[in-house]
């Protein structure tokens, strides 16, 4: 099908949203962000585009489109047919150049980089097949979806052989749960109602929006002080009831034991989970947290900066997570995010990403569709995470529906982005930012 289909050209932008003018995003880390994204656009020799991108907060993007730069002539020049056929493999020779794994490996700039382009890869992948995402990896039969890994380092928890007998287990219902899934969708939370730097009157507004919309769980940035904390876990409790479900999100400021005594003064107000609380890489550190919080019913989350499956590997081995959150942007696409799903799944640890900036939500939804209809095979206790922002610029925005993500039917991987996004947003020479830099 893709026979003589070959990647001419890349393109990459830099594309920042000024969401730290309202505090949008904000947390008890970053304080002021500006939502944005290294952004990739593939061309081929038939005309044909496709679209990938990794999440960043504004300063430093330039650094990863160096990084997108970097990899360029491992691309370019590639016949797509060759890429798809052995993606394990071309996986592996995009993230083992011998010169730039240095500056890596796997982890860091470069591995946002490669997740943008990887990303693209599949977005065209979907396109040329003339299917969502989603549907590409369920339609893959469990010997064609493993080949697209990189087992590598991970088969002391499991080996090729191990994750096909798992996908060929769950393959009877299959069927079902796609039908399900098309009608019912799959369950969101929202974390709209909790930047730090809202105003106790927004958050009030906004959780009254959100129950109105039928959302049942909501997330709150924690972390800057105690007392002021304990004052919005009250307030977003009476607002959203006893019955609903809270989440709370430190954003890494913690140091271990300080993140268990925090969370102690935060029990009485239920929390499913304390998202993470100290620094992203300390997996021994998480394990004692979760270990310590279990008696109060709290959870330990984290994964969104968790930099590749080795990490994951771990945390899971150590028990340091009861909610993994994969992050379609920040290990090495798809490829990579598959075996941290079969990780998690042989480990029974829930999959709930993180999907909170610009275009996390809309990649994400096909990854955790995909692993309820063909892996894991169940919604229960499970959410994807989902932020009302930045959504007007894709030509394919995620829908919800009563607080459900409902599966799209398009092409790709609901990444593209208008072409008035690129010429307003893109940093520094869209029109955007020039008015602000004339107007100073």
């Amino acid at each position: 099908m893709y026979e003589g289909v070959i990647i001419e050209k890349l393109f990459t932008k830099d594309l920042r949203f000024p969401t730290s003018l309202n505090s949008d995003g904000s947390d008890a880390m970053h304080t002021h962000p500006d939502y944005s994204c290294a952004y990739v656009i593939l061309e081929t020799n038939t005309g044909q585009k496709a679209h990938g991108m990794t999440f960043t907060l504004g300063r430093g993007t330039e650094v990863v489109i160096c990084a997108i730069k970097a990899l360029e002539n491992l691309i370019i020049g590639q016949k797509v047919q060759d890429i798809y056929n052995n993606f394990g493999d071309f996986w592996r020779k995009l993230t083992s150049d011998n010169q730039l794994r240095w500056i890596g490996p796997e982890k860091g700039v470069m591995h946002l980089a490669t997740a943008a382009i990887v990303n693209a890869l599949w977005d065209l992948w979907a396109r040329l097949e003339g299917k969502p995402v989603w549907k590409l990896l369920v339609d893959m039969s469990p010997e064609q979806l493993t080949s697209v890994i990189d087992f590598r380092y991970i088969t002391d928890v499991i080996t090729k052989d191990e994750a096909i007998k798992i996908l060929k287990e769950k393959e009877d219902n299959k069927k079902a749960r796609e039908f399900d899934l098309i009608k019912n969708g799959y369950p969101a939370y929202t974390t709209q109602v909790g930047w730090l730097g809202y105003s106790s009157e927004k958050v009030k507004s906004l959780c009254k929006k959100y129950l109105d919309q039928g959302f049942t769980a909501f997330k709150v940035k924690v972390g800057q002080n105690l007392d002021e904390d304990k004052k919005r876990c009250a307030m977003v409790r009476e607002n959203i009831g006893s019955s609903n479900v809270l989440m709370v999100d430190a954003n890494q400021v913690w140091c271990v034991d300080e993140a268990i005594d925090w969370m102690k003064s935060l029990a009485e107000y239920k929390p499913l989970w304390i998202e993470e609380p100290t620094s992203p890489d300390d997996i021994l550190g998480h394990a004692k947290i979760a270990q310590a919080l279990k008696q109060y019913g709290i959870g330990v989350a984290t994964g969104e900066m968790c930099c590749n499956r080795v990490m994951f590997k771990q945390f899971l081995q150590a028990g340091a997570l009861e909610f993994c959150q994969i992050d379609s942007a920040r290990v090495g696409g798809i490829n990579e995010i598959l075996s941290i799903y079969l990780m998690a799944e042989k480990l029974k640890v829930k999959v709930c990403p993180h999907a909170g900036g610009v275009g996390l939500c809309e990649m994400v939804q096909h990854l955790q569709f995909w692993d309820y209809v063909s892996l894991s095979g169940t919604k229960e206790g499970k959410y994807i995470e989902y932020v009302d922002q930045q959504h007007e610029h894709f030509k394919t925005p995620v829908v919800i529906k009563s607080a459900a993500y409902m599966p799209p039917t398009d092409p790709g991987y609901s990444s593209e982005m208008f072409p008035s996004t690129m010429e307003k947003y893109e940093f520094p020479k869209g029109t955007y930012w020039q008015e602000l830099a004339n107007n100073k």
